[in-house]
């Protein structure tokens, strides 16, 4: 037991003079450096509120990608993909070329052409998912597929989402409320940025 204590008082750690502790893993969550002026980012980067619209910290690199909102309190809100590019002081988003997005309203929004509109659409304590395979991005109403998707999207995309008028979206990068669709998966960070 003394020699124990020894290890600590001569400034040796129990797992040797070499040993380096481990960072933390880094996870998908909301990107306070990408994210409007007026929006507020609480519970560790994974809910949405005030108005404006925030893209999460890590593009969609993998070739099947899922994540999941839960829509905490109507509003106007959106949720979707973007570019970089799109102006996240603008709400709603879908006006660009930049950003394809599934407003409140059930609204399938791309450079400002509704390209489709949900048959049913989200409401209060209902969890969207969007699964994207870089061609085709794909909505979930509380685990039912959606007929409409957006198609043929390309480039660096981010996942994105904006609240305005009192709404609030929680994310869910992991750990889903629904079982993502076969072959999909959590958003993975680039190993370069490890």
């Amino acid at each position: 037991m003394s020699s124990c204590f020894c290890c600590f008082k001569c400034g040796n750690s129990f797992f040797g003079p070499g040993h380096v502790q481990l960072k933390e893993l880094p996870v998908v969550k909301l990107d306070t450096s990408h994210m409007g002026n007026d929006v507020v980012i609480v519970k560790n980067g994974r809910r949405i509120c005030g108005t404006g619209a925030a893209l999460a910290n890590a593009p969609v690199v993998q070739n099947k990608a899922y994540f999941e909102i839960k829509v905490q309190s109507t509003g106007i809100w959106g949720v979707g993909l973007a570019t970089q590019k799109s102006d996240v002081n603008i709400v709603p988003l879908g006006n660009d070329p930049d950003s394809w997005v599934l407003r409140n309203t059930g609204e399938l929004v791309t450079n400002k052409q509704t390209v489709s509109k949900l048959t049913e659409i989200p409401q209060e304590g209902d969890i969207v998912g969007l699964s994207f395979d870089h061609i085709d991005l794909k909505f979930y109403v509380n685990g039912q597929v959606a007929d409409q998707t957006f198609t043929g999207i390309k480039g660096t995309l981010f996942p994105v989402f904006y609240v305005d008028d009192g709404a609030v979206l929680d994310v869910q990068f992991e750990k889903f409320y629904h079982t993502p669709p076969e072959g999909f998966d959590s958003i993975m960070i680039e190993q370069s940025l490890l």
